[in-house]
């Protein structure tokens, strides 16, 4: 059950990410790439297709990369640890 939790909440957040990642396309107040680009780095670690576009984004912003990677790993570390403390 809380593998089923994890894998939606990370969904959502990934979702979210990218819906606001493309709302920043046309509105001037959000950065529309760099949503975008959390989003796909979010959803990556449960979707392939994700997975492959956010590989092509890595050859072609290979610094920004790895800075989404960096976020990346302490949102899901934050959400994994909040988890553990709802056991």
């Amino acid at each position: 059950m809380r593998g089923n939790i994890k894998r939606g909440l990370i969904l959502f957040v990934g979702w979210v990410f990218l819906i606001l990642g493309i709302a920043g396309f046309f509105l001037p107040i959000l950065q529309g790439f760099l949503f975008v680009f959390i989003g796909l780095a979010i959803l990556s670690s449960r979707s392939e297709l994700a997975k492959r576009m956010l590989e092509r984004l890595k050859t072609k912003y290979p610094k920004q990369y790895e800075l989404i990677q960096s976020k990346k790993e302490k949102l899901l570390g934050m959400i994994t640890r909040r988890q553990g403390s709802h056991q």
